[in-house]
């Protein structure tokens, strides 16, 4: 398993060690131990750029996932890349009254899971059972003392 991170952002306080071990777990709880991530951490400007390119959509958002679906001939599964924003997380951790760093766990995770196929926008169906995922992980995490970051 790779986990590799990227930081394009300025005086942000993010752990990469320990954002690097959370992405392990979570891999490791979904059973894609053997798979490859890359993560990107950007501000707002950079992440605005890519959902206008993207997504047609001008504007700043927190997560953006590009699945690559290439695998390694060692069985290897490369699933792609996340792209957080650092500033846009912050501005959500004040809102929803948590640390960036839980806020950015958060995001990782649907990020994650939009790597591996999980899509809220295409139903209410797939919302719920991407929200169901989103907490089993995050539980899993906190709890599972094998699976603490």
């Amino acid at each position: 398993m790779g986990v590799d991170i990227t930081s394009r952002t300025k005086g942000r306080k993010i752990s990469a060690p320990r954002l690097k071990r959370a992405a392990e777990k979570i891999l490791e709880f979904l059973r894609e131990d053997q798979s490859e991530l890359s993560l990107v951490l950007v501000g707002n400007e950079e992440i605005r750029e890519l959902n206008a390119t993207y997504r047609g959509k001008n504007r700043p958002t927190d997560v953006l996932s590009f699945p690559s679906g290439e695998n390694q001939a060692e069985g290897l599964r490369i699933l792609g890349d996340v792209v957080i924003s650092v500033e846009q997380a912050e501005i959500q951790a004040r809102k929803r009254r948590k640390t960036l760093e839980e806020e950015v766990r958060s995001l990782l995770i649907h990020g994650i899971l939009h790597l591996l196929g999980y899509d809220h926008e295409r139903s209410q169906r797939e919302a719920r059972i991407m929200k169901g995922m989103e907490k089993k992980i995050e539980q899993a995490l906190c709890e599972r003392r094998d699976l603490r970051v």
